[in-house]
C-alpha cells in the first residue's frame, strides 16, 4: 500500500487555524515570525484587519500551518509518505516534506511568491462546475483571452482572465450545461498567462536558492510528473503562470502508486473531496514514465502517439515518446538554431532550464565566440539538461568545419543540428562515429546525436543511410576513428532525427509541408527496411510552424516532433536588436520576400527575408542582377555605381574592399588570391560584404540604416502575431522562447481535442 500526503493551497485558510500546532512547535513559529516580520500566530488565530485573506499574508500562513501539520503527523506516527503533492501553494509543502526545501527556504519562497502574486491586478477567476472539459474547450475557443487556471476535477474547472471576459462567458457556460459558475475572491487571474510578469520576477528570485534532490516523488502542478533536482527552479517559476493540473496529478498517482491511499494534511478537506470525484470518474490511467515501454522496432507501437494513455490530448503526449526520452525533454518540440547567435546562449539556457531542446546558432560566428557560448551554456545548465549547437556544412573551407567538430568533441557537446548539407562530410562522419558504442544487448548506441535539417529527398537519404564507405576508409587511414567505431557505423544511420524543412526563413526550397513530410516519412521507412535498423529514426517538421493549428497539422501528418524558427526571433532571448524585434512584431503573413543568399551568392541561391518597410530585398536582388550582367565593377555605369556606394553601402568601394580584403586574408586567403586575378570574383566578394553588413545592422539595431536590415524569416511570424494579437504576447517584450513552446504545445493539445470532438459530431 502506498501512502500519499497532499497539501491544500490558497482558499483553505480560516481564522483559528493551527492553534494546536503553534503549541507543539514554538521554535519554528518564532522563526517564521522573525523571518516574516509579523506574528504568524496572531495572523492565523486572530486575523487582524482581515489580513488572512490577503494573498501576501495567506500564502506564508498556509505554508507554516501545512508544514507544522506534516511534522506533527510524522512525529506522532513515525510514518513517512511514499508520494507527496500539493495544490498550487501546497506544492511548496510537498517539496518541504520531500526535503527539497528547508522550512526557512520554503517560507522565504512563499513570502516572495505571495508578494508578487498580490501585486498583480486587473482580472479575476471563476469556478465552473458540472461542465465536461470537451464542452468547455469549445466555448473557450470563442474566448481566447480566458485561460484555464485549475483542472481540479473532471467536472470542476477554474478559469482566469479579465473580469469583462469572465462576465461575458458566464451565461454561455450556464447555457451549455454548467451547474454553477462561481466567482472567486481573488485579486488577479492566477495561474494564467497574465501572471508572466510575476513569473519572470520570481524566476530571478529563485536563482538565489539551493535545493536538494527529492527523497520521495513530488508530483508537479505544471505537468503532473515527478520533480527532479534539475527542474526545481523551472517548475516553481512556471507554476505561477501555468494551470494547476490537479486531475492529472491524482490520476498519475492512482496509476503509479500501489494501492494508493490519500491523506490531506494542513487546513480543511477540499482536496479530499476533489480526489474522491477524480477516483469516482471513469478510469483514465496516466502511465508513469518509468513504466512506459519504448519499442525500437518499426511497428505501430513506435509510431508517433498523439493521444495520451487516457484517451485525451496533452502537450506531453504529442509526438514521439522516444524523442522525449532520448533528449530528456518534456515535449517533442525543438527551437532551431538561427544564424549569428540569434538563437543565443540566453535562448538555449532558457530552453534547457525549462526541460526543452534548442540549438545555439553558430553560423557566421568566430571560433572564440562559439567556444565562449559553449562555456556559458555548460556553466548555466545542470547536468543532463537538453541543449545542442548547430553544425554547418562548409565545402569552401572544410578545415573550419573540422575545427568546429574538434571543439564540440573537446567540450563534450552531444547534440548537433546539421544544416546546409548537400552531402555528408568527413567532419560530420567523424563526429557521429566518435559517439558510437556497443550496448550490452549488442545494439549500437549513439552518444553524439545528430538532427539533420533537410528539404530534398536525396539529402535526406544520405542522412538516413550509414556513412559512405569511402569516408570511413579515409578516417580510418588517418586515425581519426577507430576500427570498432567504423564497424559500428556501417549499420547505423547518420542521424537520429530528420527534420523535413518546408517553406521557412533563410535558405528554403519553399516546399509544401503536406507534400514534403509524408514523402520523408515514406523514405525513412524505405531506408530503414533496407538497412534493417533496430532503432527508429524520428522524422520531424519545420517551416511554417507559427500557430497551434500548424503544429496540430504536423502531428496529424505523422511528425515525431516539431521545430520552430521564425517565431523565436521575436523573443526577449533572441540575439536580435530591439528595433528589429519591434519590426517583426508588426509582420503579417504576406510580409516576406525571396532575396539572394549572401553565403551562396555566386550560385544564385535564395533566402526568405522580412520585407515590410525594408529596401534590403530589392537592393540584394539588384546586386545579384548586376553580378550576372557584368564581369567587373568597372563595367557598371557610373550612375549605378554611385547609387550603390551612397545608398546601399554608405561608403566607397575602396573602403568596402579594404574591409573585405582584411577579412579574407585571415579567413580564406585562397578566395582573395582568386579575386586578385578575377575582377568578377572581386565584385562578388564586395557585393557579399553588403549581405554580411545588412545582417549586422539588424543584430546591432543601427537606426540610420534600418531600411537595409536583413532579417531572415518566413510567414510563420505573421501567423503567430495574428494568433497572439490582443493578448499579453502581442508585445515581443512578453515573449520568451520557453513560453512560446509551452503555448504552442498546450494550445495544440486543446485544439486537437476540440477538432476531434467536432469531427465525431
Amino acid at each position: 500500500m502506498s501512502r500519499i500526503f497532499v497539501f491544500p493551497g490558497q482558499g483553505s485558510q480560516r481564522t483559528g487555524m493551527g492553534a494546536d500546532l503553534f503549541q507543539a512547535f514554538p521554535g519554528l513559529v518564532d522563526q517564521a515570525s522573525n523571518l516574516l516580520g509579523y506574528s504568524v500566530r496572531q495572523l492565523c488565530l486572530e486575523n487582524p484587519d482581515g489580513r488572512l485573506d490577503l494573498t501576501e499574508y495567506t500564502q506564508p500562513a498556509l505554508f507554516v500551518v501545512n508544514a507544522l501539520s506534516y511534522l506533527l503527523r510524522t512525529e506522532r506516527t513515525r510514518e513517512t509518505p511514499d508520494f507527496v503533492a500539493g495544490h498550487s501553494l501546497g506544492e511548496y509543502n510537498a517539496l518541504f516534506a520531500a526535503g527539497v526545501v528547508s522550512f526557512e527556504t520554503g517560507l522565504k519562497l512563499v513570502q516572495r511568491r505571495g508578494e508578487l502574486m498580490a501585486r498583480a491586478s486587473g482580472g479575476g477567476m471563476c469556478a465552473v462546475v458540472g461542465l465536461p472539459l470537451e464542452r468547455l474547450h469549445e466555448l473557450l475557443a470563442q474566448a481566447p483571452e480566458v485561460d484555464i487556471a485549475n483542472f481540479n476535477a473532471p467536472l470542476q474547472t477554474v478559469l482566469a482572465g479579465s473580469l469583462e471576459a469572465l462576465a461575458a462567458l458566464r451565461q454561455p457556460l450556464l447555457d451549455a450545461g454548467a451547474r454553477a459558475v462561481v466567482s472567486l475572491k481573488v485579486s488577479a487571474p492566477f495561474h494564467s498567462r497574465y501572471m508572466h510578469a510575476a513569473q519572470r520576477e520570481f524566476a530571478a528570485f529563485v536563482e538565489g536558492f539551493r535545493f536538494s534532490a527529492p527523497r520521495m516523488p513530488v508530483i508537479a502542478n505544471v505537468d503532473a510528473r515527478p520533480y527532479t533536482l534539475a527542474n526545481v527552479r523551472d517548475n516553481l517559476s512556471r507554476q505561477i503562470a501555468s494551470p494547476v493540473r490537479w486531475t492529472e496529478t491524482v490520476q498519475w498517482l492512482m496509476q503509479a502508486a500501489h494501492q494508493p491511499t490519500f491523506e490531506e494534511l494542513g487546513v480543511g478537506d477540499v482536496l479530499t473531496g476533489l480526489i474522491r470525484k477524480i477516483q469516482a470518474a471513469p478510469p483514465t490511467p496516466h502511465e508513469p514514465p518509468q513504466k512506459t515501454r519504448i519499442s525500437a522496432k518499426h511497428d505501430e507501437e513506435s509510431r508517433s502517439p498523439v493521444v495520451s494513455s487516457n484517451g485525451r490530448f496533452t502537450a506531453q503526449s504529442l509526438g514521439c515518446a522516444e524523442f522525449r526520452r532520448d533528449h530528456g525533454t518534456r515535449y517533442a518540440y525543438v527551437a532551431g538554431a538561427m544564424y549569428k547567435g540569434i538563437a543565443s546562449e540566453a535562448f538555449v539556457i532558457r530552453m534547457g532550464k525549462a526541460g526543452l531542446l534548442s540549438y545555439l546558432g553558430t553560423g557566421g560566428l568566430k571560433m572564440d565566440r562559439i567556444e565562449e557560448g559553449i562555456r556559458k551554456i555548460q556553466a548555466a545548465l545542470p547536468p543532463g539538461a537538453p541543449y545542442g549547437l548547430n553544425l554547418l556544412s562548409d565545402l569552401e573551407r572544410p578545415e573550419r568545419e573540422e575545427a568546429v567538430v574538434d571543439m564540440y568533441l573537446r567540450y563534450g557537446v552531444t547534440r548537433v543540428e546539421a544544416a546546409a548539407y548537400m552531402q555528408v562530410t568527413p567532419s560530420l562522419v567523424r563526429y557521429r562515429c566518435q559517439g558510437l558504442r556497443r550496448a550490452p544487448d549488442g545494439s549500437t548506441l549513439a552518444t553524439n546525436k545528430v538532427l539533420a535539417k533537410v528539404s530534398r529527398p536525396e539529402v535526406a537519404e544520405a542522412f538516413l543511410s550509414p556513412p559512405p564507405e569511402r569516408i570511413l576508409k579515409k578516417l580510418l587511414e588517418t586515425g581519426k576513428i577507430s576500427p570498432e567505431q567504423a564497424a559500428l557505423s556501417r549499420d547505423f544511420p547518420m542521424c537520429d532525427d530528420l527534420c523535413a524543412e518546408a517553406d521557412s526563413g533563410g535558405h528554403t526550397d519553399q516546399a509544401v509541408a503536406s507534400i514534403l513530410l509524408p514523402a520523408m516519412l515514406m523514405l525513412r521507412d524505405e531506408v530503414s527496411r533496407k538497412h534493417g535498423y533496430r532503432k527508429k529514426i524520428r522524422v520531424g517538421a519545420a517551416g511554417g510552424i507559427g500557430t497551434p493549428h500548424a503544429v496540430a497539422s504536423a502531428f496529424i501528418l505523422g511528425s515525431d516532433f516539431v521545430l520552430t524558427g521564425s517565431i523565436n526571433q521575436c523573443t526577449v532571448e533572441a540575439g536580435l536588436s530591439d528595433t528589429a524585434k519591434d519590426m517583426l512584431q508588426q509582420a503579417d503573413i504576406q510580409d516576406t520576400e525571396m532575396a539572394p543568399a549572401g553565403d551562396m551568392f555566386e550560385l544564385g541561391a535564395k533566402v526568405q527575408v522580412f520585407s515590410k518597410g525594408l529596401f534590403f530585398p530589392a537592393r540584394a536582388n539588384k546586386l545579384y542582377e548586376l553580378y550576372r550582367r557584368y564581369n567587373s565593377l568597372e563595367e557598371i555605369d557610373e550612375k549605378t555605381r554611385e547609387q550603390i556606394q551612397t545608398r546601399y553601402f554608405k561608403r566607397s568601394f575602396d573602403e568596402v574592399w579594404r574591409e573585405t580584403r582584411e577579412y579574407y586574408q585571415r579567413a580564406h586567403p585562397q578566395s582573395l588570391e582568386k579575386a586578385e586575378k578575377s575582377p568578377k570574383h572581386r565584385m562578388a566578394l564586395m557585393f557579399k560584404w553588403y549581405f554580411v553588413h545588412s545582417t549586422r545592422l539588424a543584430i546591432r539595431g543601427s537606426e540610420d540604416q534600418r531600411v537595409d536590415y536583413q532579417i531572415q524569416c518566413g510567414p510563420a511570424i505573421g501567423a503567430f502575431n495574428r494568433y497572439v494579437k490582443g493578448t499579453a504576447l502581442e508585445s515581443w517584450r512578453n515573449r520568451h522562447v520557453d513560453g512560446i513552446a509551452e503555448l504552442m504545445m498546450t494550445r495544440t493539445a486543446e485544439y486537437l481535442q476540440q477538432r476531434f470532438a467536432a469531427l465525431q459530431g
